[in-house]
């Protein structure tokens, strides 16, 4: 076995140099032999290149597990839909808003850390997991409450806004909760955990507050009855085999 040392002049975690990686991996190797390459920027495409492969797979499955117990909930094909797009609004504000403070290095002075340029690829896959789980749950809170009353009254727009006044304020005080004891974890003195933190914070405020407080409503007024719609087939599984609250 042959070694050969390779020095980059760029940064170990850029682009360029992780192309330099895929170059030489590319190459063949004379009389039969074998080309490997170790390093740190070798183990970052590494790693990318497994979260790549299986981070479809998973989004996948979150979506369709979303979908199903959504539809079992509510009896809707559309609120599924609405509610994933509405949580991929609120984590794409939260993922850009971990590029603007940690990646390009602003309010490092106010956090207490210093930027590297860069984003550990782990970190947003884990705050992908526990915010979707999060803003979940604040959506099926809201609509249990809508729907309920949409039961009852057959009017979407009495529905919703009966739904918005009554879990408003719930939604709005555990917001709050959460913020001040995952907040805690922005003062750490390890950046993956203040990272952790802080994106934790953003997630809960945009969604209690911009999705869950305005977007949500106003998307469901202008639907209207469109928000309870499902096939003649679907909705007589739902009938059969439904997610309900005792009707006691």
């Amino acid at each position: 076995m042959q070694g050969i040392s390779v020095f980059l002049t760029d940064d170990p975690m850029s682009k360029g140099s992780r192309s330099v990686v895929d170059d030489i991996r590319s190459l063949s190797p004379p009389g039969g032999g074998q080309v490997l390459v170790g390093g740190q920027t070798a183990e970052l495409v590494d790693l990318l290149g497994s979260i790549g492969s299986i981070l479809p797979w998973m989004a996948l499955v979150v979506v369709i597990a979303t979908f199903v117990l959504l539809f079992l909930a509510f009896g809707s094909v559309v609120l599924p839909f609405k509610a994933i797009l509405m949580n991929t609004l609120s984590l794409g504000a939260t993922f850009g808003a971990l590029v603007l403070i940690f990646q390009d290095g602003n309010l490092s002075d106010v956090l207490g850390f210093t930027s590297t340029g860069t984003i550990e690829a782990t970190q947003p896959i884990l705050v992908l997991a526990i915010a979707f789980g999060l803003s979940m749950d604040y959506e099926v809170f809201l609509l249990s409450r809508v729907r309920e009353q949409y039961l009852i009254s057959g009017d979407n727009t009495e529905a919703v806004a009966t739904g918005l006044q009554r879990t408003g304020a719930i939604i709005t005080s555990a917001a709050l909760l959460l913020v001040v004891v995952i907040g805690a974890f922005a003062t750490s003195g390890i950046t993956f955990i203040k990272l952790i933190g802080v994106a934790m914070v953003i997630a809960i405020l945009v969604d209690a507050t911009i999705v869950r407080l305005f977007l949500v409503p106003a998307t469901m007024r202008l639907l209207g009855s469109a928000n309870w719609w499902a096939p003649a087939p679907l909705r007589r599984l739902h009938d059969r085999i439904g997610l309900r609250e005792d009707e006691a």
